[in-house]
């Protein structure tokens, strides 16, 4: 195992690898060190989220492993397609993984997702809109949503 604490422009955030696939993004609320060292998919997934930070990246093509139950899975994969600037209630996930009324089950799998902002769980909102439930807090989830909307407006601004 190797990891690396990254700081973002929202925080630390602790970068967790194998040799072959990235195993965790997660947000770092207290002041942590690895005793890990990094290694060569850590060093890439660093420069990824300096892109993604910096917006000029918006999917994430690193090597990711999810670990959780088949259902779980299924909802990651799914918030992985959500398109950046874009967001989706958990009742759009719910529906998008087979089962309307799994939306209190989807809202446990995002809360469990070990590969945030790779995996866009922070993309997942109310039915209304409203910014609900986000494990580094509303405040982050705000900040990315945020980002993603200024960058993206550039983005059309240029073109």
């Amino acid at each position: 195992m190797y990891s690396k604490i990254y700081a973002s422009p929202i925080g630390r955030i602790e970068i967790i690898a194998d040799d072959e696939y990235i195993l965790s993004i997660s947000f770092i609320k207290h002041k942590k060190n690895s005793f890990l060292q990094s290694n060569k998919l850590c060093e890439i997934a660093t420069k990824k989220l300096n892109l993604y930070f910096n917006g000029k990246l918006r999917q994430f093509d690193l090597p990711i492993r999810f670990k959780g139950t088949m259902f779980q899975n299924k909802v990651w994969k799914t918030i992985y397609k959500i398109p950046y600037g874009e967001t989706w209630s958990y009742q759009d996930v719910a529906k998008k993984v087979g089962d309307i009324n799994a939306c209190r089950a989807v809202g446990g799998a995002n809360n469990k997702n070990p590969l945030g902002i790779i995996v866009p769980c922070h993309r997942v909102v109310g039915k209304t809109g409203d910014l609900v439930g986000y494990a580094a807090g509303l405040k982050s989830k705000e900040k990315l949503l945020k980002l993603e909307r200024e960058n993206l407006q550039q983005f059309k601004s240029r073109n």
